[in-house]
């Protein structure tokens, strides 16, 4: 797809000042693509790692690859650049030949460098690639280099030693002269109107040296000085006059994911179609429903932007994962040209998902927009992070399978939630401008426009409906259900957390009645080699391990995220107290990811995926009441801490000869499940509903 689209070797690699310059269009969150992306480059052409450079990802210069997003980085970006890098190793060498003489067959790269076989000719391939012609495409049936061990060390992620040590510049870290700093004063909730402003609190503040921005409902206020700033949003906020408009509808929101209230598709080949929904089973031999609360991002850092309006262009920092998409929702809400507006990606706090980024920076936008010539810094408050970025929609998932002879020979899944697909991105009906969240309070208001069914293979809520296991009869409905009290979007894994925490509790539920082993089971399903090699590795660690203690359990799942990139498997030992508290003592993942690049980066994903999900099962759900999010610090929104990460062991089955896949989204999964199913093997109580509180696993005793 990127290749496509940027079809020259121009637009993915080139040379400056005796470097090698990658350009790619996927941004760099933390998940170590700029590594993998210059390990793939050296692969290629041998370039030492010192001399190999990522450019800033800065609109009208990189590729644009749309949104960093679906564990898609490797597959698209590292694709093109590998083809790219293949294209431009066989050019230099034309060159090289043309100029000095040889055969192709005698020039040998080593370290950078072409050599001729018996001779002394050597030339430095970074100052060849200026003369490869700038219009040569990319051959994208080029087979890759054979794997050689490189005498040098891999490469470290780019900026990790000055992240460690403190000095790296986050996009928060920013500074411009005459710079101001900004707040936006935000309602209670996302229904209240803003009616008026204390007119003397408004003079005092102008008066005071700050400026306040106001369009509509949208109310904004900067200054010089950052602190005095967060002092003053205080008090302008208190000066507010809100229509509340009744609050946020107080409901159960798990009672309203039914049929009654959805559009329904059935899923067919991992795609909704507009084919007649069968009726289901009326007496399957299991059943069972499994849910998924409001959850949020919970990056460390809230989201931030820098933005300046010359007159004639605005320039924008961003750490948004989309800044393409991000430029023309921008420039369409201000009624700007595409040439306007120049977004350049700054790393922020890390996140997988639609974060407050693309919103903190329209804000500051619209900011710099009323005070031009100006630099504006703004940054979200851990609040605003909480109470007003997109969450991750609720789900609940219907289960039913028939089994004859140990084997499931009829399995249905219904899914339900309200849309996954709340970023801005182009689209007709200014779809762009309508899920920018400031645009929902100005004067003139865009949106927030209904969400419509994602419809693409294996997208949104539907992602890994359908099981990767070999079962004869399938039923797969997705099911969406709007006008759900919370703005919903992105976040890690979309639907696929919670098709895989059901199916893969449903499948250890179904082995553990028919008394088969739960690994044995999957295995029996399984028609895939390379998955049951997983499980068979996974299967071989677990019988190392001693015999548990007593209030302890041991969980498996197994996942292939998408059902075509990284195939996964989890396994976790845990401990449940009298009190009903989960820890976490062992963890071992075994995966297969294709043609490693970057063990060290595929490793922290997996690991990282790991802990993620488990927060997500252990700890983490959105509560809100009339008066709006009520979960909006990390006392009322808790996530995993340090004294309940458990050892976690990860083996990597590489695949040299076959394909790199994502990985950044492969372990939540079957994480989750594992987690669940550990904790029936230690108190035979089968958890339904994410996040498994001591509270929730009493109430699950207490209701059997």
């Amino acid at each position: 797809m990127s290749l496509q689209s940027h079809p020259l070797i121009a637009d993915w690699v080139t040379a400056r000042d005796g470097r090698l310059l990658i350009h790619t269009g996927k941004v760099d969150i933390g998940q170590r693509i700029s590594t993998a992306l210059i390990q793939i480059a050296h692969e290629e052409l041998t370039v030492p790692y010192e001399r190999i450079d990522v450019a800033p990802v800065r609109t009208g210069h990189a590729p644009d690859e749309g949104i960093t997003s679906g564990s898609n980085s490797i597959e698209q970006s590292g694709h093109a650049l590998r083809c790219a890098a293949i294209t431009l190793r066989d050019q230099v060498i034309l060159l090289a030949a043309a100029r000095n003489g040889g055969e192709v067959a005698d020039w040998q790269l080593k370290d950078g460098v072409l050599h001729l076989i018996g001779t002394n000719h050597r030339i430095d391939i970074i100052d060849l690639i200026p003369d490869v012609p700038s219009d040569t495409t990319v051959d994208q049936d080029r087979l890759p280099a054979p794997r050689t061990q490189s005498t040098l060390p891999r490469p470290e992620m780019r900026g990790l030693k000055d992240m460690v040590q403190g000095s790296f510049v986050y996009v928060h870290d920013l500074d411009r002269p005459g710079m101001l700093h900004a707040r936006v004063i935000r309602p209670p909730h996302a229904r209240a109107v803003l009616r008026d402003v204390d007119a003397k609190t408004l003079k005092t503040l102008k008066g005071s040296g700050f400026s306040i921005i106001r369009d509509g409902g949208f109310l904004a206020l900067a200054g010089p000085q950052e602190w005095p700033v967060i002092k003053a949003a205080t008090k302008l906020f208190a000066a507010c006059d809100w229509d509340l408009r009744g609050g946020l509808p107080e409901i159960d929101v798990f009672d309203e994911l039914c049929a009654t209230n959805a559009q329904r598709f059935l899923v067919i080949d991992a795609t909704p179609t507009s084919e007649g929904i069968p009726k289901p089973d009326p007496d399957p031999d299991h059943a069972a429903r499994f849910e998924r609360p409001y959850q949020l991002h919970g990056s460390l850092a809230p989201s931030a932007a820098l933005a300046q309006w010359s007159g004639q262009k605005l320039i924008l920092h961003s750490h948004s994962q989309g800044i393409y998409p991000l430029r023309e929702s921008i420039a369409d809400s201000l009624d700007l040209s595409l040439e306007q507006v120049e977004i350049t990606h700054v790393p922020g706090s890390g996140c997988y998902g639609h974060t407050g980024a693309d919103d903190a920076a329209f804000e500051a936008c619209l900011i710099a927009m009323a005070l031009a010539e100006t630099p504006i810094l703004l940054k979200w408050t851990r609040e605003d992070e909480h109470g007003w970025e997109p969450c991750a929609p609720a789900m609940a998932v219907d289960l039913a399978a028939t089994v004859a002879d140990g084997k499931i020979t009829a399995y249905s899944a219904e899914v339900y939630s309200d849309t996954h697909r709340g970023r801005p991105r182009p689209g007709p009906d200014r779809t762009g401008p309508s899920r920018l969240l400031a645009n929902h309070f100005r004067a003139d208001p865009i949106g927030p426009n209904a969400a419509m069914p994602n419809l693409g293979r294996h997208a949104g809520m539907h992602r890994n409906l359908d099981p990767v296991y070999a079962f004869p009869e399938t039923r797969l409905v997705k099911n969406l259900v709007s006008d759900l009290p919370h703005r919903t979007s992105a976040m890690r894994c979309l639907g696929a957390a919670a098709n895989i925490f059901a199916l893969e509790s449903f499948m250890d539920e179904i082995a553990r009645k028919h008394s088969v082993p739960p690994l044995a089971f999957r295995q029996s399903q399984l028609d895939d080699p390379r998955a049951l090699a997983v499980l068979a590795e996974l299967e071989r660690q677990i019988e190392i391990r001693p015999s548990l203690a007593d209030g302890c359990g041991r969980g498996v799942a197994y996942a292939q995220y998408k059902n075509q990139m990284t195939r996964v498997g989890v396994f976790v030992e845990l401990a449940v107290n009298d009190r009903a508290e989960i820890s976490l003592l062992d963890a071992t993942i075994v995966a297969d990811a294709g043609r490693i690049i970057d063990a060290d980066g595929l490793t922290a994903q997996l690991e990282g995926g790991f802990l993620q999900a488990a927060s997500w099962a252990l700890y983490e759900q959105v509560k809100w009441d009339r008066d709006g999010i009520q979960s909006r610090d990390w006392e009322s929104y808790p996530v995993i801490r340090f004294d309940n990460v458990p050892n976690i062991g990860v083996t990597l089955l590489d695949q040299p000869d076959a394909a790199s896949v994502g990985a950044g989204e492969a372990s939540p999964g079957p994480t989750i499940a594992a987690i669940a199913n550990a904790v029936f093997d230690a108190t035979g109580l089968r958890m339904r509903r994410m996040p498994f509180t001591p509270e929730a696993i009493m109430q699950r005793a207490a209701t059997g």
